[in-house]
């Protein structure tokens, strides 16, 4: 809390919003209640969520609160994930291999991944090596690691740098969240023309 001083002019809040509602990943036409924003060390902020391919170009995009962690939106961004073939099927919905960093590496996901057989690509934090080792025996096998193929996460992260060269993006003025996200959705969408426009 901060310390009232009697020379300081308080303030009520003019809205009835709700407070600390979570946003809702199921429709996402739906104006979320907490508008997408969080408050963190730098004040309010809005994080933005993607799937990529193995290019770099977004399969699928999320937004969430600033301060909320990376691994609970793991689930919500594998639920969206649909990609339509070419010909007749249904869309693809599983990848071959899931590159990550190391906040997604938990349990949950990593059982996830295998109970849909894809290969987990993610790097295991130091904090979780030394507590398995200091398990023993019960602390169970490292979870197997492609140190090469992590190499290849590198275009999700050049990725971010390019949507970071869209101001309205960088630096969240919208005050609607779904007004943000299409932001972020046709950054997506001009990525895959200028990427299509490339191709001979």
């Amino acid at each position: 809390m901060i310390p009232r001083s009697s020379g300081r002019i308080s303030t009520r809040r003019t809205s009835p919003g709700t407070r600390g509602a979570r946003s809702n990943y199921n429709n996402l036409l739906v104006e979320p209640a907490d508008h997408a924003l969080g408050r963190s060390r730098g004040g309010l902020s809005t994080k933005i969520h993607q799937i990529v391919d193995g290019h770099g170009y977004p399969l699928v995009v999320l937004i969430g609160p600033g301060q909320a962690g990376d691994a609970p939106m793991f689930p919500h961004l594998m639920r969206h994930l649909s990609i339509a073939r070419l010909g007749p099927g249904r869309p693809r919905t599983r990848p071959d291999r899931m590159r990550a960093d190391k906040a997604y590496s938990s349990r949950a996901i990593r059982r996830h991944l295998r109970a849909r057989r894809i290969v987990a690509v993610i790097a295991e934090p130091a904090d979780q090596q030394g507590h398995r080792k200091r398990r023993g025996s019960r602390g169970g096998r490292p979870p197997a690691f492609d140190a090469v193929d992590y190499r290849n996460r590198n275009v999700v992260e050049r990725g971010f740098c390019t949507v970071k060269q869209w101001r309205g993006l960088a630096t969240r003025y919208d005050k609607l969240a779904l007004t943000f996200r299409g932001g972020a959705v046709l950054k997506a969408i001009v990525t895959w023309l200028q990427a299509l426009g490339d191709t001979p």
